[in-house]
């Protein structure tokens, strides 16, 4: 069992705690904040837990060649790679208003600090929790002094190893516990058989004390929904307003009918897990009073006989007798009473019928 922590205000995860569903917002807002703020309201709308940004400080995260370098993607807005990026960015006071709106809205909102003066803004910021992108996973400075701060913190999982992320792990834990590890695959959009959700369950076996979630790239909602099915305790997905909008990330997001759908799915997969007993639920009694099956008399069976299998056999009786599982415990009883072929087997026809196991 995962060990539980909150992650936000009043919301814990990990446990029998509900999945935290991310709206991955990105930077799938284009630059506009109209439109962030619209993707807030429809993250809240469609019942998503929290809304997530991208924040970077461009000359921090990348190098003067890396901004300068052309950048003649469709997706592009700008010439060099610095221009399109800089369209992207949010100010300070931006994220301050967005910050400001998701509150009045009624979600949580952080966003990934991509690099390290990011986090210090979003510390500032006073987020709920850190969100550690994958291209920073295996960046050990970064993650050391994330760490330090002492927010919850989100650890996304693509592009790196079972052993990075044992590393990612041992870095992590000693300065911070509050913090769980999602499987994720970096390619946009995902193809299902990249996804390899079974390292959700390696994951779950290599660090049982914390919780583990799911970050997806696919299409759809079925591969997530599963990864709640194995455990998932985080999952999070990109969302987008319209697919068809310029960016390199809409085609993999979802649009705000598939979030709904992807929460309702998850909730409802949520209820489905239930309980490890087996037994015979009061929603089944209906079904087994009408078609339940018991013993039944293959033959006449005349007082004091002894019960041999081929006198018995099962069927839908009326009244209700012996159930099918006490068969091979009826065998060596001595009924007292005669029984008729095809009536049922009932306790008040055999000796001793307390030491028959029902």
């Amino acid at each position: 069992m995962s060990r539980e922590f909150e992650l936000c205000p009043g919301r814990r995860v990990g446990g029998e705690q509900p999945c935290f569903i991310i709206a991955e917002i990105g930077q799938n807002h284009q630059g506009d904040l109209a439109i962030a703020k619209r993707m807030i309201r429809m993250a809240k709308d469609c019942g998503a837990d929290c809304a997530k940004f991208q924040k970077s400080e461009l000359e921090y995260k990348f190098n003067k060649k890396a901004l300068e370098r052309p950048y003649t993607s469709k997706h592009s807005w700008g010439k060099t790679y610095g221009e399109h990026k800089r369209h992207l960015e949010f100010s300070h006071d931006q994220y301050r208003e967005l910050k400001k709106y998701a509150e009045e809205v009624g979600i949580f909102f952080t966003a990934s600090g991509m690099d390290e003066m990011a986090v210090e803004f979003l510390h500032e910021l006073d987020v709920p929790f850190f969100k550690v992108g994958s291209g920073d996973t295996n960046n050990f400075p970064y993650l050391e002094k994330t760490a330090k701060k002492g927010r919850p913190m989100v650890i996304s999982s693509g592009m790196q190893s079972m052993n990075t992320m044992h590393q990612v792990y041992q870095i992590v834990k000693p300065i911070n516990p509050n913090f769980c590890f999602l499987q994720c695959t970096s390619a946009y959009p995902l193809q299902p058989e990249d996804v390899n959700l079974r390292v959700i369950s390696a994951y779950q076996s290599a660090f049982p004390d914390i919780p583990i979630g799911y970050s997806g790239h696919e299409t759809g909602i079925a591969i997530s929904v599963a990864a709640v099915a194995m455990g998932a305790k985080v999952v999070e997905r990109h969302v987008t307003l319209d697919k068809t909008w310029k960016g390199s990330d809409h085609q993999a997001s979802l649009e705000p009918n598939e979030l709904a759908e992807l929460v309702k799915a998850i909730r409802t997969v949520e209820k489905a897990m239930g309980s490890p007993v087996k037994q015979l639920l009061p929603c089944e009694m209906a079904c087994n009073e009408k078609l339940g099956k018991s013993v039944v008399a293959k033959v006449t069976i005349p007082e004091g006989a002894v019960l041999t299998l081929d006198m018995l056999t099962v069927k839908v009786g009326e009244p209700k007798g012996f159930p099918p599982e006490a068969i091979f415990d009826l065998v060596g009883q001595k009924v007292k009473k005669n029984i008729e072929e095809d009536e049922t087997i009932t306790e008040q026809a055999v000796e001793n019928h307390a030491k028959v196991k029902c």
